[in-house]
């Protein structure tokens, strides 16, 4: 499995990535969309809408299940990847790349120091 260790990760399998703004990419791990299989749409957040860590961001539907995606991280949605509307299979095709899921302004960037690095990701998927 890919773990990009420019990143923090979830025990839920989301990413967060910040950058020098103090706004934070998050995404689906490489695991998460193995596990899921062929995703086949994906509901994203409202720009604008407040999360709390841990909450739910949205969901994605695959040909397995329905799983939804949790904020890492408390803040304002700022931007969302529209473009997964009409090709949801990004999140497959490129998890950690053109399928990002959206960008939270964030209510406190430390809260990302609490969050997994990718050498405890990795040790958590591999069990």
């Amino acid at each position: 499995m890919n773990v990009p260790d420019d990143r923090r990760y979830t025990n839920d399998h989301e990413w967060a990535r910040a950058d020098d703004a103090g706004r934070v990419r998050v995404g689906i791990t490489d695991y998460a969309q193995d596990a899921l299989g062929d995703v086949v749409f994906v509901q994203l957040p409202e720009v604008g809408a407040t999360v709390a860590a841990g909450g739910s961001l949205g969901e994605v539907e695959s040909t397995k299940s329905v799983s939804d995606i949790y904020a890492p991280i408390s803040g304002v949605v700022a931007e969302i990847n529209a473009e997964l509307v009409d090709a949801p299979q990004r999140l497959n095709d490129d998890p950690y790349g053109d399928g990002w899921i959206c960008v939270i302004e964030a209510a406190d960037a430390a809260a990302l120091d609490g969050l997994l690095d990718a050498a405890a990701y990795s040790a958590l998927i591999a069990d």
